[in-house]
């Protein structure tokens, strides 16, 4: 898709605009209630579909299929990021009111760091074109991983900080209670970080992590870096919104990570393919009607299976007490 200049320049404009009227809404610390969140959720999807369909006008369906196959790839990722995003906040005893200003910020960063890396992908591939085989190998071999994960641990574990994160705690020092959003302070002549900065360092470093997985995965659905770029922009720009609507549903989606392993692979598949037909080798290639068929299949198969598998867990927790109860009762007489 040929986008020129101007238009590129007109994009982010308009999504800078959409960050700053995001910004300013939330910009006073409060409890995010499950009506304003989910507001806010269907507005973002709502201007994301709009996009889509101006691509079609501009481009027909190619660009507009692969701008969803984007979309809905990397809002998947965007959700399984907020089982460390809730970890993060359990750790670190972020105040209700007050997260919303770290996830605020936490986009932000999300935001800069994967334009420098779509920028570098870019790059990258346009001067190698067998860096599809390392970002398809690297992509199955992050699905083979995170199937590992998933079998060996729950989301329940303890978010670890990183080696950055405790050089900073360690050089700077940190308060030991929140004061309000301010991020440093001034102790006995000291100036030190509060938990509010440590937190928005530690999301902005898992940040880092995040785009190591999702720039791949796009790239591997279109290499053009419009479309990558606007599909990861509308995807992360609803994550703070979408943390308060499913926060609770979140620990039912269970099987998550084994549908996004399915979808990684599937994609690192593709790339391969894709590198070998560049090479010359006369291999079938995937479409894009029929990745983002399957990405949408998977991922519906994936959460009923997680609602199920859920709904089974908590009946038979139930059930547990009960029979305790019997037992109790029968010893008794």
């Amino acid at each position: 898709m040929n986008v020129s200049s101007s238009v590129w320049l007109l994009t982010v404009a308009a999504l800078c605009v959409l960050v700053a009227v995001d910004f300013f809404v939330g910009r006073k610390p409060h409890d995010v209630s499950i009506k304003e969140a989910g507001t806010w959720t269907v507005v973002w999807v709502v201007l994301a579909v709009l996009f889509g369909a101006g691509l079609w006008f501009a481009g027909g369906s190619g660009p507009t299929g692969e701008f969803f196959a984007g979309y809905i790839t990397e809002k998947s990722l965007s959700v399984d990021n907020l089982f460390v995003f809730v970890l993060i906040m359990g750790k670190f005893a972020v105040p209700t009111q007050y997260q919303q200003r770290v996830l605020m910020i936490g986009v932000l960063v999300a935001l800069v760091l994967r334009a420098v890396f779509i920028a570098a992908g870019a790059a990258i591939i346009s001067a190698f074109s067998w860096v599809f085989y390392l970002f398809g190998a690297f992509l199955i071999w992050t699905a083979w991983k995170l199937v590992q994960d998933a079998r060996k641990q729950d989301h329940d574990e303890e978010y670890q900080e990183n080696k950055l994160l405790k050089m900073a705690e360690q050089r700077f020092g940190v308060a030991d209670r929140y004061h309000g959003t301010k991020l440093f302070i001034t102790e006995n002549g000291k100036r030190i970080m509060t938990p509010m900065l440590v937190v928005m360092l530690a999301i902005g470093s898992t940040d880092v992590l995040f785009a190591l997985d999702s720039i791949p995965a796009i790239y591997g659905l279109t290499q053009d870096p419009y479309i990558v770029f606007t599909a990861n922009a509308f995807a992360l720009m609803g994550l703070r919104q979408l943390y308060f609507l499913i926060g609770g549903l979140l620990k039912r989606l269970v099987h998550l990570s084994y549908g996004l392993s399915i979808i990684l692979g599937f994609i690192g598949v593709k790339l391969v393919l894709h590198a070998l037909h560049e090479s010359g080798v006369h291999v079938p290639e995937i479409g894009i009607p029929f990745s983002l068929g399957f990405i949408v299949l998977v991922l519906a198969v994936t959460t009923f299976t997680s609602l199920r598998a859920s709904k089974q867990q908590q009946a038979g927790a139930a059930g547990e007490p009960a029979e305790e109860t019997r037992r109790a009762a029968g010893e008794s007489r």
